[in-house]
């Protein structure tokens, strides 16, 4: 693989698509090859299964099923997506990877981590991001940004499947991330989210450029 490959996690409302964004219009602008996606989505076929998995007409959904919707999204972003981007030296930042499924099925759901990581390792044909950054903030701000993002005076009309699930749920999401942080520290660069989006965004850009000249 020629390329580079970014991913950005975090607890919903953490910011990480604000930042994503700034990062790829900063590489944009020195000439960078940059491509953007996300999951689950990122292609006809995951943008299809995202909009299953995230409906909340679907609460009825076994947990078992939503893990392998994910892994499937994956597959087929990985495969149709970031691996031709890779190979031809592009910086791939994609909101959300393997990372987030261990800590929402896996954790959240209360799924065998290492049977929802094996799986995603399968979908991804072993594919690992070169940096992960790694947004964290409080349940009740994520909660607090969540709500005023979806207005009509903090509604929960808005809110998608997972984001509609309980503060313990989210709570063990945003545990499972920093425990990930803790035991990846050559991949991942743990960030307070709870501050200026300026400062966030230097820190990222800092890390990053250090990253490049590796």
């Amino acid at each position: 693989m020629r390329g580079l490959f970014i991913t950005f996690e975090g607890p919903d409302g953490s910011g990480k698509t604000s930042q994503v964004k700034r990062l790829a219009a900063r590489l944009q602008n020195t000439g960078i090859d940059v491509v953007i996606t996300r999951e689950p989505g990122g292609t006809g076929i995951g943008d299809r299964l995202r909009s299953i998995v995230l409906s909340p007409e679907h609460r009825e959904m076994a947990d078992q099923t939503e893990v392998l919707l994910y892994a499937a999204s994956r597959a087929q972003h990985v495969h149709q997506v970031i691996f031709p981007a890779l190979e031809r030296g592009a910086v791939v930042i994609c909101d959300r990877f393997i990372d987030a499924s261990i800590a929402y099925q896996g954790y959240g759901l209360g799924q065998d981590p290492a049977q929802v990581e094996a799986i995603s390792r399968y979908a991804s044909s072993g594919l690992q991001p070169h940096r992960t950054y790694m947004l964290d903030v409080p349940v009740e701000i994520s909660r607090s940004r969540l709500l005023k993002r979806s207005g009509a005076g903090g509604s929960e009309s808005t809110l998608d499947r997972i984001e509609l699930k309980d503060k313990d749920y989210h709570g063990r999401v945003r545990d499972a991330f920093l425990l990930l942080a803790k035991t990846n520290p050559h991949r991942v660069l743990l960030l307070n989210a709870d501050r200026a989006e300026e400062e966030i965004a230097g820190d990222i850009a800092a890390d990053f450029d250090r990253l490049l000249n590796k």
